[in-house]
């Protein structure tokens, strides 16, 4: 039992899935620091309020707290955003590049392959 849970602990998947986790988590603080940092005192300067988690309506002896709401969603779309930049269109323009061949290194010149049959040649 201990050399079957040996073998499944030293998989390649586990161990390619765990450190995707670790990277993702802290690719998770990066964005979470671009946004935070960076992109909310944007829009804080955009809306002059740094915060709009103090925006409240009163109910009777409770209140709804519509300034969170209104931050959780104002930060899912700058993640989204940030992530849309800095990863999905990066990926998709090096796809792109590789399924048209742009990364495939040029043909030689007609010259060089002249040169190169007379090297080929004078070598039988």
């Amino acid at each position: 039992m201990l050399k079957e849970f040996k073998d499944f602990a030293l998989k390649g998947n586990l161990i390619e899935v765990a450190v995707g986790l670790v990277l993702a988590l802290a690719f998770a603080a990066l964005i979470g620091s671009l946004v935070e940092d960076v992109l909310m005192p944007i829009v804080a300067a955009i809306f002059r309020q740094p915060d709009f988690a103090g925006l409240t309506i009163d109910v009777g002896d409770s209140s709804i707290f519509y300034g969170r709401f209104i931050n959780a969603v104002i930060t899912f779309v700058l993640v989204a955003f940030a992530l849309f930049m800095f990863v999905v269109k990066p990926y998709n323009t090096l796809k792109a590049r590789q399924a048209s061949g742009e990364g495939d290194a040029p043909a030689p010149a007609e010259d060089i392959t002249l040169l190169r049959e007379i090297r080929d040649s004078l070598a039988k």
